[in-house]
């Protein structure tokens, strides 16, 4: 069966009309499996491009990884959502709620591969790892905000004004999208590297599971600014000795005890000897 990739990607163009067949469910009844197609190849061509500053290992190693970043984040923290909206009298139904979710990750994906040839100008003209960094977190909190701004525009105006979907839902909302970002955060630190150093050799996961995503962030920001990086043990001076001002009070000489000559000795012998006598 032939998939509506063209109902998939309505989204980016006749919005209004791609959501307004989701709240009258007369969307092709396969949708989701072209969905989530156009997803994993667009994420995982991202990946490839991210993974591609180390190895072509790290490429692959990436684009899949970054595919599994975004369906596990969705699985993990869909069902507490979609429960939410149930208690709050929601009618929307769960394929369509799903439906619209992943209209929102085919826009979040295509935006992210809109920027590839930008990163992959930056990777081959310059050898900033840092930057690199703050330019891959970037397109993802840009791409992001335009996917769920999509899907809150559907809330608000294709179900909300039906009386399908509750006001209250739209708040509910905005805070689960603050959770879902979190959620993506802590699973990206569990599954880095996605980049890699270029003398990096390669790993599938890090190893070391100390810090977090914030504070690496705040030292590659630091290491990015000029500032040297404290944890570096700088080896010794061998001048510092020398050049230290030395503090300590002066040693008083020991006082040396004079001894008596031994012919003394053999005198004062004797002559108690000749005494006794």
């Amino acid at each position: 069966m032939k998939l509506p990739f063209t109902d998939a990607f309505e989204v980016l163009q006749e919005r209004d009309e791609h959501f307004e067949k989701i709240t009258q469910e007369t969307y092709p009844s396969n949708i989701i499996s072209a969905q989530i197609l156009i997803i994993a190849l667009f994420s995982f061509c991202y990946g490839l491009i991210m993974g591609s500053y180390n190895s072509w290992m790290q490429a692959l190693s990436s684009g899949a990884k970054l595919t599994s970043l975004l369906f596990l984040t969705l699985i993990i923290c869909f069902p507490s959502f979609y429960i939410v909206q149930l208690v709050l009298g929601s009618k929307v139904k769960i394929k369509q709620l799903a439906v619209m979710m992943l209209s929102g990750f085919l826009m979040t994906t295509t935006i992210m591969l809109a920027f590839a040839p930008i990163v992959l100008l930056f990777q081959l003209s310059g050898d900033n790892y840092n930057f690199l960094k703050f330019l891959h977190v970037g397109v993802f909190v840009f791409s992001g905000f335009f996917g769920m701004r999509a899907v809150l525009d559907a809330l608000r105006n294709s179900f909300a004004e039906q009386g399908v979907y509750p006001q209250i839902g739209l708040s509910i909302f905005r805070v689960w999208v603050i959770i879902f970002a979190f959620v993506g955060i802590q699973l990206a630190w569990n599954l880095r590297p996605f980049v890699g150093y270029k003398d990096m050799p390669f790993e599938l996961f890090r190893q070391n599971t100390q810090g977090n995503f914030y504070s690496s962030m705040i030292k590659s920001l630091g290491e990015m600014m000029g500032e040297p990086n404290i944890q570096k043990k700088q080896k010794p001076n061998q001048y510092d000795s020398l050049e230290k001002p030395q503090n300590d009070p002066p040693k008083k000489p020991k006082e040396i005890i004079p001894e008596k000559p031994q012919n003394e000795s053999i005198e004062t012998t004797q002559n108690d000897s000749l005494k006794n006598d």
